[in-house]
């Protein structure tokens, strides 16, 4: 899943930003987190966390601390994160070079939404990143799921429900056993929370009071037996990141 900061305090271009990245990555079938901020000052106060993001969209021409000096920032605690400036003015090359930013996107530009289509096409290719699908015969119709959009598979009544990630949150049923599945999940990062849950690690937020939070902001229950398991592995997997 692709986790994207966008760094702007004029609305408008945050607005536009995240309109065309999104739709970017919804035809390409890529999960995705966005989150806005309105400053460098905002987006710095995150700290070590900022490094949870793959991709930051970052105004240069920002008050109080401008988009090259929260660059700079970034690279004290990042070195792999791809930064794109977004900026009304291309005077900044050597600036970006000293921070290895990734692209620059004119604001006036009037074809805009193309600059993002390849700039995000670039920094794909540059991550190797691929899609991975996996069929299944579900009862409703057969499907290429792209494995990352499936949060966690429900075992019920004798039915397995996928609860997948798409233009909406959509259900779609099989039978068979969470048993079964497991074994074929395991090498897509699927995690046992519990007896009738088997959950995508990559979208799990948090694990905290015996509950999962996962990036759609929903809880599952973790039975206590099993819940220092499902803490270690969630920390592994995050530390593997």
């Amino acid at each position: 899943m692709f986790r994207i900061a966008i760094c702007d305090d004029e609305k408008p271009f945050r607005d536009s930003v995240n309109k065309y990245v999104e739709k970017y990555l919804c035809e390409k079938e890529i999960s995705y987190e966005i989150d806005t901020f309105a400053s460098g000052k905002e987006f710095l106060e995150l700290g070590i966390e900022l490094v949870q993001y793959d991709i930051i969209f970052l105004d240069i021409n920002m008050d109080e601390i401008d988009g090259i000096v929260t660059a700079q920032k970034i690279r004290e605690y990042s070195s792999e994160v791809y930064i794109v400036f977004v900026t009304a003015y291309i005077n900044y090359s050597l600036e970006g070079y000293k921070v290895d930013a990734a692209r620059y996107l004119l604001k006036n530009n009037t074809n805009f939404d193309d600059s993002i289509y390849e700039c995000m096409d670039t920094i794909l290719h540059k991550m190797n990143y691929v899609v991975l699908k996996k069929k299944f015969k579900f009862n409703e119709c057969e499907k290429d799921v792209p494995v990352e959009r499936i949060l966690y598979i429900e075992s019920k009544l004798h039915k397995l429900e996928f609860h997948i990630m798409e233009n909406k949150l959509n259900i779609y049923t099989l039978y068979g056993t969470l048993n079964e599945l497991e074994k074929e999940m395991i090498d897509f990062s699927f995690l046992r929370i519990h007896q009738s849950f088997l959950v995508n690690l990559k979208h799990i937020k948090s694990v905290a009071g015996y509950k999962v939070l996962l990036s759609n902001n929903q809880e599952l229950i973790i039975p206590k037996a099993r819940y220092k398991d499902v803490k270690n592995a969630f920390v592994a997997y995050k530390g593997e990141l």
